[in-house]
């Protein structure tokens, strides 16, 4: 599974950063955003290191993709979200807003949320 020595998210998935993780799977983790834009903000860390969505495709692992979003489903679940909805972000370079250079989905919920975002 690949990583990178500097990534802050691939040293959180190794445990060098420790982290609360919400729930996991052998695929990914998920942790609560220390700076939450919304009442339940919930980072979902694929554990393979890829630096955004167009690198992930790239590399062709749509089953373990599969994983990831279960996993987010999970949470949305155990954050009790299910019923009223929540929204899943995933940015992608500097103008889609990505600050981590390891592709990850923003979960947010606990409020109603507008439309067209940002």
């Amino acid at each position: 599974m690949p990583v990178e020595a500097d990534c802050l998210f691939c040293k959180m998935v190794r445990g060098e950063i420790p982290v609360t993780a919400v729930c996991q799977n052998d695929s990914a983790i998920v942790i609560r955003d220390i700076a939450p834009k919304a009442p339940v903000h919930l980072l979902v860390i694929p554990r393979r290191h890829a630096k955004d969505m167009v690198s992930w495709s790239a590399d062709g692992q749509s089953d373990e993709w599969g994983k990831v979003m279960d996993l987010s489903v999970q949470a949305a679940r155990e954050a009790n979200l299910v019923e009223d909805g929540f929204r899943i972000v995933i940015n992608t370079g500097n103008d889609g807003g990505q600050t981590v250079a390891h592709l990850h989905l923003h979960l947010l919920g606990g409020r109603p949320f507008s439309w067209p975002p940002g």
